[in-house]
């Protein structure tokens, strides 16, 4: 186990290791309820929700956790099955001190995590997970848990968020007339998502909608949108849908079947809500991995961009400190500010979409138009370690040569995966067969550095 145990999405790895593993799941509930009793005058939380995805290891997990939580004085009930924005929603609205998702997110199915919330459903500050972190290195995780039973499930909190997008992101939306392809990423969102929009009228074909433990983000969701964009084309729907495995994010298709990623979600809703006059600050949140081509749209409208960093934690913070209303990343964490409570949902995404669609009668196609993409290569290499990427022989090198033949026009992006032990390499500019070529030989020097076998 490693000294740091938070990434920039809670902990993840490989599920049934670390702590993953039954026993350092058990470690970090009763750390989590510790620290957050500690941090409450020693007064202990009531009550603490828990949900999980569709992989196999979620409700053993979950049930660690619970056993842990009690240890620490905490009795923890369970939504089940359900995304990671609807656990973030109930804890903060039906009562919660705390919530924990068991979820891996987009990653493969041997793979899970732990992400915490807040009674307010927000993701935890970095001082709360440094006591957790202090706590699970101590002398006391070495105890001996006494066994708990599995959480109580209670099947009403799902209905509970179904209604919740019906009557606030829902309401006065009538989707009658349209064929919706959801592609559920076999994971969280599998029930909830065919069900919000079956609600409000919407003809639905759900597509990797039967999780059985291993197929989660296997070829669907929003990491593999291959079969939602022919699924589309098959049926001649009006728009696709591509949740990942916790339901946080979400692309889209057009009706031509063209994949509408998270930049062009954020310009949509923000051409849509600048041309209502809705934007009380005429500027949007975006990371430095979005493409330049969202940037030259909505400053064509008036539209400014605050980026950030890469990771949603990022976006919310900026959202919440400019007061601001619209952020995304292109991947489709896509957060619209204090009108969702500052809690990213792929559903809430799509139905935002869709109100945006029905406002104008245009198409997805139509309201994407103004989006002209600037080429860019976006390239993962598996590494063993991670070290500073200016220590890498003859890496800045390459990167000072490939950044002067760009120009202005081009950029580049060098980082470590927070979630996976990958080095992320990215290129942008107007040559898409250069930047290809320059994508590749940065890659093949942290390869020769640093890079895993296999």
């Amino acid at each position: 186990m490693t000294d740091t145990i938070f990434g920039t999405d809670g902990i993840r790895g490989l599920a049934g290791s670390g702590w993953l593993s039954t026993d350092g799941t058990t470690q970090v509930g009763w750390a989590v309820g510790s620290a957050l009793v500690q941090g409450n005058g020693g007064q202990s939380p009531i009550r603490a929700l828990l949900a999980h995805d569709g992989r196999r290891s979620g409700p053993s997990l979950e049930t660690a956790l619970a056993c842990g939580l009690s240890a620490a004085g905490i009795t923890a009930e369970s939504a089940g099955l359900l995304p990671t924005p609807g656990l973030a929603w109930l804890t903060k609205h039906d009562g919660y001190s705390l919530g924990i998702m068991v979820s891996a997110s987009h990653n493969p199915a041997r793979d899970n995590g732990i992400k915490v919330f807040n009674g307010q459903g927000d993701k935890l500050a970095d001082d709360v997970q440094d006591r957790i972190e202090a706590l699970l290195h101590g002398p006391s995780a070495e105890m001996d848990f006494p066994a708990a039973p599995r959480p109580k499930h209670s099947p009403i909190l799902e209905a509970h968020y179904l209604k919740h997008l019906e009557r606030t992101w829902g309401k006065d939306l009538d989707l009658n007339s349209l064929s919706i392809v959801i592609d559920c990423a076999n994971g969280a969102g599998s029930r909830s998502g065919p069900k919000a929009l079956g609600r409000l009228g919407a003809k639905v074909h759900a597509i990797a909608d039967q999780p059985d433990g291993e197929n989660i983000n296997k070829d669907c969701g929003s990491t593999h949108p291959q079969s939602l964009l022919a699924s589309v084309r098959s049926h001649k729907a009006d728009l696709g849908i591509a949740l990942d495995g916790d339901g946080d994010r979400c692309l889209l298709v057009d009706e031509l079947g063209q994949l509408v990623d998270g930049d062009m979600i954020v310009m949509i809703l923000a051409l849509h809500a600048q041309a209502q006059k809705k934007l009380k600050d005429s500027r949007i949140v975006a990371t430095v991995m979005s493409n330049r081509g969202l940037h030259r749209a909505l400053r064509d409208a008036g539209v400014g961009v605050v980026e950030v960093g890469v990771g949603d934690r990022n976006v919310v913070e900026a959202l919440r400190r400019e007061k601001l209303e619209i952020g995304g990343e292109q991947s489709g964490h896509v957060i619209l500010g204090e009108r969702n409570d500052f809690i990213g949902d792929g559903m809430v995404c799509a139905l935002a979409v869709l109100r945006v669609m029905r406002e104008t009668g245009k198409t997805l196609s139509e309201l994407n138009s103004p989006f002209v993409t600037m080429p860019q290569v976006l390239l993962g290499v598996p590494v063993t370690s991670k070290p500073e990427l200016t220590t890498i022989q003859g890496l800045s090198e390459l990167m000072d040569a490939c950044s002067q033949e760009l120009g202005e026009d081009g950029r580049i992006l060098l980082r470590y995966s927070g979630t996976e032990n990958l080095a992320r390499v990215m290129v942008e500019g107007q040559d898409a067969q250069r930047i290809k070529v320059q994508a590749e030989e940065m890659a093949g020097v942290i390869r020769t550095a640093i890079g895993a076998r296999g």
